[in-house]
Formats: C-alpha cells, structure tokens, sequence
C-alpha cells in the first residue's frame, strides 16, 4: 500500500520543479514560484494535496532553521552595532503601524477593540522568510537597502514575544490576577536564563566532543538537535520556535564549529523553506476571495499603503536616501508568516471567528504574492544611486586566501602568511588541531572542506586563492573539482604527493600544483651533491632542471620562466 504522504511529497517536488525555475526564467525569483505552485497543488487549484495541517507543521521547520542561520550569521558584537537601526528604527516602526493598522480594524472594518489591539500589531509585521530570500537572490542583502530592511525585520521578530504572550491575555474573560502572570512571566525568564547559561558555557565543550568522535552523522545529529531542542524549550514557555532557534545561532556565532553547523543545516533548510512557502499558497481560498473581493481587495490596499506611508518617512528619518527609503517601504510592505502564527493561535483561541481568520489569511497571502513585484521595483530603486556608497557603508567580510587543511603543511602556511601579514581562513576536520590552533591565535575553523557549503561560508567565493594541503589524495582531488566548478574564477593551488596525482589535480583544475615528495628529494639530493663535489651553483643547475622536466609533464609546458620568476 502506498502512504498518502509519500504521494504527497512527489506532488509537491513536481510542482516545485516545474513552477520555480519557470519564474526564475521571468525574473520573478524562487519566492512566488513555490506560492503558486502551492495553490495549484492545493484546494483551490486542482485539489491533489488536502493534508494541508500536517504539511503546514513539517514547513514552520523551514522558519526555524531560516532564523538559526540568521542568529548564527548574526554575531552580538554585529547586533550592538546595528542597534540604532533595529531598536530605533524598527521599534517605532512596529509601534507606529500596529497602533494605525488597529484603528482602521477598528473604526473601518468593524472589528472588536480587543481582536483589533492584535490585528494591527501582527498586520505590522513583515515576513522575514519572504524578505530575506528575496535579498539572497537579489545579492543584495548586504547593502544599505538590504541591511535596513534586516534591521526592521530583526526587531520585528523580537516583536512576536509579546504578541504571542498576549494572544491568550485577550482570549481570557477574565485575565486572571496579577500574581499569576507574573509568576508565570517570572517561569518564563528563568527557564530562557537558564538556556542562555547552558548554551554560553557547555554547548561548545559539548560540539567539542562530538567532533572528536569522527562520526560526520552524528555531527549532523547534534546540528539538528541543537537548533529544534532550543526552540521546542522556548515554545514551551510561550516564546516562538522562530525566537529559539535565533537565540540558537547566537549561541555558536562565535563558535570554530559554525562553518560545519551551517553546512549541515543548509539542505534542511532550503527544502523546508520552500516547502512553508508551498504551504502557504495552499492555504490560499479561492472561493472566499471570490464571495467577498472588495473587502479583501481593499484591506490588502489599505494594508500596503499605510506601511509604505509610515514606513519610508521614518527610514528617511534614519539617515537612508530617499529612494533608498522608497525601496525599503516597498519590500516590507507585505504581512508575514508570523502574522499568520499569530491569527491562528488566535482562531484556535476564538478570539477570532472563522470568516475572520480566512480573510486575514487571504489579505497576507495576497500581499506575500505581489511582494516579489514591490521588491523588483525595490532592487531598481536600491540600485539607482550606484553602487559607491553602498560599497563604503557595508563593505563584505573578505578572506582573500582560504587554507583547505590546518595540518603540519597548512600550519607552516599560516605561519608564513601571518609574518607577511595576509589575513587568512583556515578549516580542518580534526576537532583537536582546530582547539590547539585557535588557543594560539589562528583563525581556523572546524569543518569538512569537502562539503563546498563549508568552503562558501567560510568565504571561499570572495576568496582569491584556496590552498589545499590535504594528505589525502582522494578528498584533494574531489574538493579540487568542486571547486573548479563551484568557484571558476578563484586560483586554486595544491599539495601533490606522486607525479601521477599531480597530472590529475591540474586536469581536475588546480591552478598550480607543489609535488611535496619530489620536492623533498630535490632538497636532499642538492645537500648531498654539494657535499660531495663542493661546487654549489652547478649542483644547483642539474637540480633545477630535473624539476623543470618534471613540472614539465604536470603542467605540459615549458613551465621554466614561471618557475624562475
């Protein structure tokens, strides 16, 4: 017998295969092409999928580790000095749109003053899954545009702390009496205190030790238990899932393990990512948005319009250019998918009815659809005031040289790179040569350099050479052809032992290979030769040309001008 589930899950591979690199090809990003390909999927298209609860489930993971990689890539000492953008900036935002966003609930569209008091605030807040992919794909999040909407985003997502605290403060009759919540506020602190505590001072002792076991699977293992473990504690006193797994990756943002934990994470999270954004086209119902469109239709309106009002004076007001301003309205402009957490707790709790609830989730929906238009609108607004200024605002972290190894040749590396002064990467798969090496000041990292995800967020696609010093021959000439087709441009240059493995690393693409066996008996043989027959220069001569005829056959060249300069 077949699983529904498993039917399921090959509907939606087709529907993404098919639809998202269709609106790839139109510009459109991959955003919207899993939106769509869900509402074709699901009961308002051709109705093939109905576990839409169950799906939806599975898809908030993708959040989650969406928010992990955020707080990992996000650093405190980062946070400290954004904090005007993101407790300026996005506090007032959020203030000031949720308070304008109730009243028109409130005296527009009939809505109770205490469904309002959470519609508006929730409406406010923009879905960071949606933005933050789309600036992925533009390459744009690290420009002024795109570190600003970031910042508004971040506070945004704090912001979902209280709200969520108050969904169940509004569903009461009776609130309860103060002692009760504040004993329940206080149970809230302490256990995020407590969690804060163990991850600051035994998770890194405890990566430690995974890694030294060697088991790249169990490594995974513990990736994924460190990021839903904390958010599962944090839900469980009344924070968001999001929120943990945030406070996760800032847990390891400091960490040597952060590069592998990233590369371990990236697979789940791509595929779950677009998995939510499926779930949320299938949400979409067709036949309500047809009974009552102008309702729909006009708050979708009103909801654009007042956040791009509000929000593009007050980035303006921040010092951001006004059509930067503009761009940063336009891409925030839409509600999110904690808006649509928020309305379902709420719903769940009647404190929505049910129409209610189905025409908000329609006004979210219909906002997040017409987002990747807004944004492309938003990426030509972002770059029409060149890219200068972008460039001397938020320059890129660069690592112009990425050491693939950190072993007796690597180290040696090293340590001439940091006499000549060149700042450098390193990473290593030996957990104890990474610990030794960082105690002495060393920017090297745990991961496995064969994972090219590894390598790209270590910086090797902003790297100008790669070196790789791995003893093994085989993981050399695999990474040496992921890399060739991962990075075309970069110069890669290689630790050979035989002439045969030397042969295949310059097919394979090293741009420049060291044959560390030769080059050893090239070294003895000269000592002894002068020993021998005293005269230095002619000893020098006879060696020199073996290496020339021997570089000859790797680089099949006369390689003797490159050799001599």
């Amino acid at each position: 017998m077949i699983s529904p589930y498993l039917v399921d899950i090959i509907i939606l591979l087709i529907a993404a295969v098919i639809a998202v690199p269709f609106f790839q090809a139109v510009k459109l990003g991959a955003v919207p092409g899993f939106l769509i390909a869900g509402v074709i999927v699901g009961p308002s298209g051709l109705g093939l999928i109905s576990n839409i609860s169950e799906i939806g489930h599975l898809a908030e993971i993708g959040v989650v580790l969406l928010l992990f990689i955020i707080g990992i890539e996000l650093k405190p000492s980062r946070l400290w000095l954004m904090r005007r953008l993101v407790f300026g900036l996005g506090t007032l935002q959020v203030i000031l749109t949720g308070f304008v966003l109730a009243a028109v609930s409130y005296y527009f569209f009939d809505i109770s003053l205490r469904v309002a008091i959470l519609v508006g605030p929730a409406l406010a807040l923009s879905s960071t899954a949606f933005v933050l992919q789309i600036l992925t794909e533009q390459k744009l999040l690290r420009s002024v545009y795109g570190r600003t909407s970031f910042s508004v985003l971040l506070l945004q997502d704090l912001a979902v702390v209280p709200l969520l605290a108050l969904v169940p403060l509004l569903s009461m009759s009776d609130p309860g009496t103060g002692k009760e919540i504040g004993f329940a506020l206080f149970e809230s602190l302490f256990i995020l205190t407590l969690v804060i505590v163990i991850g600051r001072f035994f998770l890194h002792p405890l990566l430690h030790r995974v890694a030294l076991s060697g088991n790249s699977e169990v490594f995974t293992a513990s990736a994924v238990l460190l990021v839903l473990g904390t958010s599962l504690v944090l839900e469980h006193i009344g924070l968001s899932m999001a929120m943990g797994a945030f406070i996760a990756g800032l847990f390891i943002s400091d960490s040597s393990y952060k590069h592998q934990i990233m590369a371990e994470i990236h697979p789940f999270r791509g595929l779950l990512l677009g998995l939510f954004f499926m779930s949320m086209g299938m949400s979409f119902n067709l036949s309500l948005l047809l009974e009552t469109p102008q309702i729909i239709l006009q708050a979708l309106g009103l909801l654009i319009t007042i956040k791009i009002i509000l929000l593009v004076p007050l980035v303006y007001l921040f010092g951001i250019k006004a059509k930067k301003s503009l761009a940063v309205g336009l891409l925030l402009a839409q509600s999110g998918e904690f808006a649509l957490v928020l309305f379902s707790l709420a719903n769940q709790s009647d404190l929505l009815s049910d129409v209610l609830f189905q025409q908000l989730l329609l006004v979210v929906l219909l906002s997040m659809i017409i987002t990747p238009f807004l944004a492309h609108i938003a990426q030509t607004l972002s770059k029409t005031q060149g890219q200068k200024q972008l460039t001397n605002i938020e320059k890129p972290v660069k690592a112009p040289i990425v050491l693939a190894g950190f072993g007796r040749v690597g180290h040696r590396i090293g340590e001439i790179l940091t006499i000549a002064g060149k700042p450098f990467v390193a990473l290593d798969s030996d957990a104890y040569i990474v610990e030794r090496e960082r105690a002495k000041g060393y920017p090297v990292f745990y991961g496995d350099v064969r994972n090219t995800e590894v390598l790209k967020s270590a910086g090797a696609s902003n790297a100008t050479v790669i070196i790789v010093t791995l003893n093994d021959s085989e993981a050399a000439e695999q990474l040496v052809s992921s890399l060739r087709i991962k990075h075309p441009e970069v110069n890669i240059y290689v630790r050979g032992h035989s002439l045969t493995q030397c042969c295949e690393l310059r097919k394979l693409g090293a741009t420049g290979v060291v044959s560390e066996y030769v080059e050893a008996s090239l070294e003895l043989v000269l000592m002894a030769l002068i020993k021998v027959d005293g005269n230095e220069k002619e000893q020098e001569k006879i060696v020199e040309d073996f290496r020339r005829k021997y570089y000859a056959e790797i680089y099949d060249v006369d390689i003797s001008k490159k050799i001599n300069d």
